[in-house]
């Protein structure tokens, strides 16, 4: 009994002795861990955000009419540039009854006062010529009657303004002929021959007749989400990509953050605008789509190395790499960093050109698509 125990614990120690030997045949049989290596390169890194928006005009007059009427003709359309004064709409005046009714009885009024006037100047010229009123009196007599003539006239011109829009004598000023208030281009005509249109007064802003705008001054105008309002400021440079116009960049000015953000689907969007600095060549339609990068830092031509590459210090925080040394060998070296793009950041100081640097940290497929 005792020599088959032996036997058996003689075995597995055998066993044991065995598979150490293979476990440590197997481990040495394994290929060591190679590093790759990679070296800095000088880089342009341009740190922005993206807003996204529209190409508006700068100021934008819309011309609305000062009577109320039906489109009688229009002698522009979307697309021409007019100058101050020309004429843009001709309306016909549809009158309003109580306005008719009022100045006719003005008519009548002034008549019968005309008549009254000149019954008195013809007694007063007739006993003047008998002698018995000096011409003081008759002069007064003559004004009075002068007076109800011109006031018998004035209410008969009133009574076609209303009527018709104008009077003789008056052609160029009628509220009929709708002209340009300013010089630009026409963005739009929403009316059409036969539309009706009503009056700008204190309780309606009337109908629009015609936009116009100088589209030689544009500006971008879009929204940045609450998180990223805090990065940006005042006369930040722009790059503005319009979607219909390929290969195309506009540099613009940041000239305007709105201090008061507004909740869209949920989330705080407050409203940047910036001046388009406009190229002769290219005409940009008014309305268009379009991206604005704002250039929050810029570094041209800079030592810079993969985000990918950078370590920090567990305790410190602080930035490090590791150097190759030797074959297989690497050494740590602290480094202070720049600008960051998110792919690539600038080295500031710690190493230098053509130096190989550990890559501890495989890239991700998405990350070397980018790159």
């Amino acid at each position: 009994m005792k020599k088959s125990v032996t036997r058996i614990i003689l075995l597995l120690i055998v066993m044991s002795f065995g598979g150490a030997m293979y476990y440590l045949y197997q481990k040495n049989a394994e290929n060591p861990v190679v590093y790759e290596t990679q070296e800095p390169s000088v880089q342009t890194i341009i740190k922005k955000t993206v807003a996204t928006g529209s190409i508006l005009p700068l100021e934008e007059v819309l011309i609305k009419p000062n009577i109320s009427g039906v489109i009688e003709e229009v002698f522009v359309e979307g697309g021409d540039y007019v100058k101050s004064g020309d004429l843009l709409v001709k309306i016909k005046v549809v009158p309003n009854l109580n306005a008719l009714i009022d100045a006719r009885n003005q008519i009548d009024n002034a008549k019968i006062d005309l008549d009254d006037q000149k019954r008195n100047y013809d007694r007063q010229l007739t006993i003047f010529n008998k002698g018995v009123i000096s011409q003081a009196d008759l002069d007064r007599a003559q004004v009075a009657y002068d007076q109800a003539k011109q006031s018998y006239r004035a209410a008969n011109k009133r009574f076609e303004i209303v009527n018709t829009g104008t009077t003789a004598g008056y052609g160029n000023a009628a509220n009929t002929q709708i002209r340009a208030t300013v010089s630009g281009m026409v963005l739009e005509v929403p009316v059409e021959v036969g539309n009706q249109v009503i009056e700008a007064n204190n309780f309606n802003e009337g109908t629009t007749i015609a936009a116009i705008a100088d589209v030689e001054k544009m500006i971008f105008e879009g929204k940045v989400d609450e998180s990223e309002v805090g990065k940006i400021k005042e006369d930040l440079p722009l790059e503005i990509t319009v979607g219909a116009l390929e290969n195309v960049t506009f540099d613009a000015v940041l000239d305007y953050i709105a201090p008061k953000g507004k909740e869209e689907n949920g989330a705080i969007q407050f409203e940047i605008k910036g001046t388009l600095k406009k190229q002769d060549s290219i005409f940009i339609r008014a309305g268009l789509s379009a991206n604005a990068s704002i250039i929050l830092a810029k570094a041209d031509s800079v030592l810079a190395v993969k985000e990918a590459l950078v370590q920090f210090d567990d305790k410190t925080k602080k930035p490090f790499v590791e150097i190759e040394t030797g074959d297989q060998e690497f050494e740590r070296r602290d480094i202070e960093l720049g600008v960051s793009d998110g792919i690539h950041v600038e080295i500031k100081s710690g190493i230098t050109e053509g130096e190989k640097i550990k890559v501890w940290n495989e890239e991700r497929p998405d990350e070397v698509a980018q790159n």
